[in-house]
């Protein structure tokens, strides 16, 4: 099983004018991401607006993708859904396609109890080859449902091919109580980019970024870094993703991402999908005046 490590880009879903989805803007990001070092790939995820998308979109995203990444880069396909069939069916197409693993967020909107959970990935696991890895993934801010590190390790001894978790809240102390789970075996992905070199110090294997989308020099950076062992640049790295992060809102906006995709000249503008909105012309203008001193010319 290939695990995720280092510099996990959760990809943006380009669009066309007509709302359709841009495979050739697609395959420049897979191109950009790749050339600047980074080392995972994983589409469809909250950067990705899944749940913007029908099934069939999110099959196309996911073989394009996979196809166009060719070997260069490991990639897992985030399958979570809002119904147990659609995460099933994508997990099935994810193994069929030939990713590299997939990852399932919790349920979400609906609570879920211990219980639901459990058998939410139960179901998911067995919609796979006992030998295809899964990922975990708690982003409760968002999904209103939290995967507590005791039920995590529930669901990896009733599921074998459940190998880590992408954690998505800025808490280093559950960081620390999801690196425990089965005795140390247990591949931990951090999301918030803030807590990229802390999570690596404290275990984590890496992280899973949407900031590292628009930017990735500044982020593979900090782990070229952290494999040489040089901890001083590290720091000095990490201070400076930290700057970018807030110039481009951690996130909270992914509009900015595709913006700044945009004038970096790797999609072909910034659409999202309603509900979503697109960024303002001042803002943008404002965001990529503040970014130059980061970006590799």
């Amino acid at each position: 099983m290939k695990k995720m490590f280092g510099v996990i880009n959760a990809m943006t879903t380009p669009f066309k004018e007509d709302g359709s989805i841009d495979v050739e803007s697609l395959k420049k990001q897979v191109d950009f991401q790749i050339e600047h070092g980074t080392n995972c790939l994983y589409p469809l995820g909250t950067t990705g607006e899944m749940y913007l998308l029908s099934v069939e979109e999110r099959k196309l995203v996911a073989e394009t993708v996979v196809k166009h990444a060719n070997g260069r880069a490991i990639v897992y396909i985030h399958v979570g859904a809002m119904t147990t069939k659609d995460a099933c069916e994508l997990a099935a197409h994810a193994e069929k396609i030939g990713a590299d693993g997939i990852g399932a967020v919790t349920p979400s909107f609906f609570g879920a109890n211990e219980r639901a959970l459990l058998q939410y990935y139960k179901d998911i696991s067995a919609s796979v080859s006992r030998d295809f890895p899964i990922y975990l993934y708690s982003i409760p801010q968002c999904s209103g449902n939290d995967i507590l590190p005791e039920v995590a390790e529930k669901i990896a001894k009733a599921c074998p091919n459940v190998i880590g978790i992408k954690y998505s809240y800025p808490d280093m102390v559950r960081i620390l109580n999801y690196i425990n789970i089965n005795n140390g075996d247990f591949s931990v992905l951090v999301g918030p980019d803030r807590l990229f070199y802390a999570g690596l110090c404290s275990g984590a294997e890496g992280t899973v970024s949407g900031c590292a989308g628009p930017v990735p020099e500044v982020f593979t950076a900090i782990y070229k870094a952290w494999k040489e062992g040089k901890h001083d640049e590290c720091r000095k790295l990490q201070k400076k993703a930290n700057e970018v992060i807030s110039i481009i809102k951690a996130g909270a906006d992914m509009g900015i991402f595709k913006d700044v995709l945009k004038r970096r000249g790797v999609v072909a503008n910034g659409l999202m999908r309603r509900p979503l909105v697109e960024i303002e012309k001042s803002e943008g203008d404002e965001i990529w005046k503040a970014l130059q001193p980061y970006l590799e010319k």
